[in-house]
């Protein structure tokens, strides 16, 4: 038998599978593994195909290994965004677009925003919103070539004509939420996601109100638990939010205590109460810088803020769903500008990145393959130019991404040689 060759046994058959390596050796000036508050310098990160082999300073190119050098880059494991909706486009009509097209034609422009969310770094999302499951369909195609990983809910349950009702998953009454949540667990998604309270994409629905009882909510939370799901609630009101933490819920979306015309004070007990349950908050951070928001948006967001300002003082755990494709605001790569806003709540700029990193691979049920930089870890790689640490405006000068160890973006100002 060859070195490169090792035996397996399938079905009673003993065959011989010879294995290629691809080995690539990636060597900066710096590097954030996912989980510390400092960097290493001097790297080699060295990829094994589609994983991590080894990770660190000191650490040599093997024999036979491509090396590519980015000096003054700093690696970085790829970014997770944690709320994306790859079936809206980001335009000023995203819902009648959707409309407008066929299954077909949304799988390719589903395609098409993955690939720009990957070419900005966003190596794995969190769909938490398409129609017919169709984020379960593009993970199986891939059409095209490599794309992020992807994390998929399936439709969003909602109440009849309520918000998002158009991507199919609306219901009523705790026994339709139980029946409704079984669908999505036989499909094969990975996280249920629920519409606890109305949402600006759907007229007719208010924000503020919510949509389902806590009953109907916890049916929801009991059921997804019995299949081994997470549930993540949409909750904008006080008493969508109320509701979604009384119920279980493991996760809440945006959680902006907004009101009919401005925004809530954060009550105390249900800080409390979040930190307590260890409810993981889904802050709905990153605009594209000059972007336009909607006025009632630009009126309220300063309240968000102080809002989660507390919340994280509190400790309540807290991540970033850009809801990218909402709207012009929010393209499919918009996760980076969403890192560096992070400081307006009081996080410093390691902490940040290890919110759209480790911490976000842990609520994605991911952390033992994503979001760090270390052996036997996806070799899912952002490489920019700079250090983020002390300049947060370098993630958005990307030298190269890597997704599970192929290279998608070429990398630049690079040398690649090849050990002997």
């Amino acid at each position: 038998m060859t070195p490169d060759a090792s035996s397996r046994t399938l079905g009673g058959m003993t065959t011989t599978v010879t294995d290629r390596r691809r080995l690539t050796a990636l060597r900066a000036r710096w590097l954030f593994d996912g989980t510390s508050s400092t960097l290493t310098a001097n790297p080699t990160v060295v990829l094994d195909g589609d994983t991590i082999l080894a990770a660190g300073a000191a650490t040599p190119p093997p024999s036979g290994a491509e090396v590519v050098d980015l000096p003054g880059a700093t690696l970085l494991p790829g970014l997770i965004d944690t709320h994306v909706h790859l079936a809206f486009d980001a335009s000023t009509d995203p819902v009648g677009h959707l409309a407008a097209r066929d299954d077909n034609a949304a799988l390719q422009a589903m395609a098409n925003a993955a690939r720009t969310a990957a070419s900005g770094g966003v190596t794995t999302v969190r769909d938490l919103g398409d129609r017919n499951y169709l984020a379960l369909a593009l993970r199986e195609a891939a059409p095209g070539g490599p794309l992020p990983t992807i994390v998929a809910a399936g439709p969003p349950i909602t109440t009849p004509g309520g918000h998002c009702h158009f991507l199919g998953g609306a219901t009523t009454g705790a026994d339709g939420v139980r029946a409704a949540v079984r669908k999505h667990a036989e499909r094969g998604v990975d996280v249920i996601k629920i519409m606890a309270s109305g949402g600006a994409l759907t007229p007719g629905t208010r924000p503020e109100l919510p949509q389902f009882s806590t009953e109907e909510l916890r049916a929801a939370v009991d059921e997804a638990h019995r299949h081994s799901l997470p549930i993540t609630a949409h909750a904008h009101g006080t008493p969508a939010i109320a509701a979604a933490i009384a119920a279980g819920a493991d996760g809440i979306e945006h959680a902006s205590f907004t009101t009919t015309d401005a925004v809530d004070t954060a009550p105390e007990n249900l800080i409390r109460a979040i930190v307590d349950s260890r409810i993981v908050l889904g802050a709905t951070g990153g605009f594209t810088p000059g972007a336009a928001l909607p006025p009632t948006m630009s009126a309220r967001l300063p309240a968000i803020i102080t809002n989660f300002r507390r919340l994280h003082e509190a400790g309540a755990p807290i991540v970033v769903g850009t809801d990218a494709g909402v709207g012009p605001p929010k393209p499919p790569d918009v996760l980076r500008w969403g890192v560096s806003q992070l400081a307006q709540i009081g996080l410093s700029p390691a902490a940040a990145l290890r919110t759209v990193t480790s911490q976000a691979a842990a609520v994605c049920r991911l952390a033992h393959r994503k979001g760090q930089l270390a052996p036997g870890f996806d070799a899912d790689i952002l490489a920019i130019d700079g250090n983020p640490l002390t300049d947060p405006a370098a993630l958005h000068r990307i030298r190269a991404v890597y997704l599970r160890g192929v290279p998608i973006r070429p990398a630049t100002t690079c040398t690649a040689t090849r050990t002997r």
